[in-house]
């Protein structure tokens, strides 16, 4: 018997709802092989844990996802009006979401931007567009740039506010995550789209000369490099040209948005953050504290996440594979 021990962060808005969900799939996985058993561990995170404890990421959590051979998470955050009762240091995003990435070091952020022709009615896209179907694997890195730079806020000698942020890479950040995208990209078609602004950011200069240096250990996989503002027209223009794109953590952000935008939802793209000896995985959409408790949030991108979860940090291709097929087709 392989017992896997799961950290499970529900989180907020919607999040209990469709962690229920994804629990019932691993339940029905365990029932399909005998020789597995999940050991499920709730714990607070988000809103919901500074409320209860005074810290977005208490003690308890940390300790738990410490022990935990993967960690499964639901959404965090809170409208607007709520958010404001929370100091802005530990609002979930700051408080919670960024130090878990930190914690953990989960530099490398996957992002299907799957849909197949028969699921094409769910995109705004025309259907000459979509095609035979989109399928991309977007590749953000996770843990540097502007969102993990230092900042300062304060007050200048003429009396006016500001703030500076700092975007920062070092090539050994820059390195690990162009070798996942070309790793992914021997698995797959080849052809790897490194997404840059080369032309404004001495960042991506640097970024761009890693991706060719990179490229010698990889001759197979044909590079296009291309601007991140041209790269955003095409996935609307063309997302079929794409397979495997490589990009910095703000681009990815955006860019991965797009991608559930051209799908029709965010609540259709999943994702997994994977670190060099801990992983999490974790629905792209919202808390939409909207629907909450109305019992109609879709977790399809829940569900996806848990099977991205099975596939890279259990090993269990088939159980995942099952689960995208199975499931795509009731959506």
């Amino acid at each position: 018997m392989t017992t896997y021990n799961i950290a499970l962060l529900a989180g907020d808005g919607i999040g209990p709802e469709v962690m229920k969900e994804a629990v019932k799939v691993l339940k029905l996985v365990e029932r399909r092989n005998a020789d597995v058993n999940f050991e499920l561990n709730d714990v607070l995170f988000g809103a919901v844990a500074y409320f209860e404890t005074g810290k977005a990421f208490p003690d308890e959590t940390k300790a738990a996802c410490d022990k935990a051979d993967a960690i499964l998470k639901g959404t965090i955050g809170l409208n607007h009006e709520d958010s404001q009762k929370i100091p802005v240091d530990e609002q979930p995003e700051r408080g919670a979401l960024l130090p878990l990435r930190r914690r953990y070091n989960t530099y490398a952020n996957f992002r299907p931007v799957y849909l197949p022709k028969g699921l094409a009615n769910f995109s705004p896209l025309k259907a000459s567009v979509v095609g035979e179907g989109i399928d991309i694997m977007l590749i953000r890195e996770l843990v540097g740039g502007l969102y993990f730079g230092e900042k300062e806020t304060g007050v200048d000698e003429q009396g006016r506010r500001f703030v500076r942020e700092v975007l920062e890479y070092d090539e050994d950040q820059i390195r690990q995550i162009v070798r996942v995208g070309f790793e992914v990209s021997m698995k797959r078609k080849k052809v790897m789209h490194n997404i840059h602004k080369s032309n404004v950011l001495k960042s991506s200069v640097l970024w761009n000369a890693i991706v060719e240096e990179e490229k010698a250990n990889f001759p197979e996989v044909e590079v296009i490099n291309i601007l991140v503002d041209a790269c955003a027209t095409y996935l609307c223009l063309k997302p079929t040209m794409f397979d495997v794109m490589v990009m910095e953590n703000m681009f990815g952000d955006i860019l991965s948005d797009q991608g559930g935008g051209i799908l029709g939802s965010l609540g259709l793209m999943p994702s997994a953050c994977k670190g060099p000896e801990k992983s999490y995985y974790e629905p792209s959409h919202g808390s939409a504290p909207d629907i909450a408790g109305k019992g109609i949030a879709n977790p399809y991108s829940m569900i996806g996440s848990v099977a991205l979860m099975l596939e890279m940090s259990f090993g269990m291709e088939k159980e995942a594979k099952n689960l995208w097929d199975r499931y795509a087709r009731r959506i």
